[in-house]
């Protein structure tokens, strides 16, 4: 039911965490796969399973922010294999930054919006060319965070970049659905990467009631992330733009409710002090 041989797709962030594991699972599926990474180490790595995997791609060291090498890896695509029809726009950051919103400065601010949305808005508008070229019409996948549908404390500018995806999102589907490119979010809750080390960062007395924690009963990992993308981009989800995947174990759903070690429901604090080491 699932057929993506033939088509070709950019995953900006490409040489980690989810952005690597969506790159994999579509080059698994047949798909042309081309990367963009900032870190030569990340991309060679990714270059290096695709290449033993036999997919066929093109991994560039690119910075997403630089509109310049975007346009560039853009050409390469074009010239490489004629039009795209996959955009994941994974690339996201929170920087470390970490503080009341008082304390935060305009600098930090630029900071985040460049990395989390900006970039975006020139990663889709550089693609989009290339998309409809294919004339095939498209899938535009947006890698959000599930901070961007609830409140985070501390971390206030980023939330606020994260909900404007969903923005994004639904007006580009609805410009962009006579095209035939559908577009749509993945809003994962915590994830274990590289960017985001949740069971390092976890406290270890606390490491057996991390099922308790989420409904589902874990942390996400990247292959969740490349599940959802696989089902975004093929004609499983031919009929679904516009929308959020909450890729969270039922995190949102539960809204704070939590099990305490006698397998009972509370919404109160279940721990006295930090859970994760910040």
């Amino acid at each position: 039911m699932i057929n993506l041989e033939g088509k070709t797709a950019i995953v900006t962030g490409g040489g980690a965490g989810m952005g690597r594991a969506i790159a994999e699972a579509f080059g698994g599926y047949s798909v042309k796969v081309a990367i963009a990474e900032i870190n030569p180490e990340r991309a060679a790595a990714a270059k290096a399973a695709l290449d033993a995997a036999k997919v066929d791609n093109l991994v560039e060291v690119v910075d997403v922010r630089d509109k310049a090498q975007v346009a560039a890896l853009a050409a390469n695509i074009e010239a490489r294999y004629g039009g795209l029809d996959i955009l994941v726009n994974n690339v996201g950051d929170f920087l470390g930054v970490s503080g009341p919103f008082a304390k935060s400065t305009e600098e930090q601010w630029d900071m985040l919006y460049q990395i989390n949305l900006k970039q975006m808005f020139l990663v889709t508008r550089t693609m989009l060319p290339l998309m409809r070229k294919s004339g095939n019409g498209g899938s535009i996948i947006n890698v959000s965070s599930i901070e961007g549908f609830r409140g985070i404390p501390n971390n206030v500018v980023y939330g606020a970049f994260k909900a404007g995806i969903s923005g994004f999102t639904q007006s580009l589907a609805v410009e962009l659905g006579p095209e035939g490119i559908r577009v749509n979010t993945i809003a994962p809750e915590t994830t274990d990467t590289e960017q985001v080390q949740v069971t390092k960062w976890t406290n270890p007395k606390y490491m057996d009631h991390t099922d308790r924690w989420i409904p589902l009963g874990r942390f996400g990992v990247p292959k969740d992330a490349a599940g959802c993308a696989v089902f975004l981009a093929s004609e499983l989800s031919a009929w679904v733009t516009g929308t959020t995947i909450h890729m969270d174990g039922g995190a949102l759903a539960a809204a704070g409710w939590y099990r305490t070690p006698a397998g009972q429901w509370t919404n109160m604090p279940v721990i006295a002090d930090k859970g994760l080491i910040f």
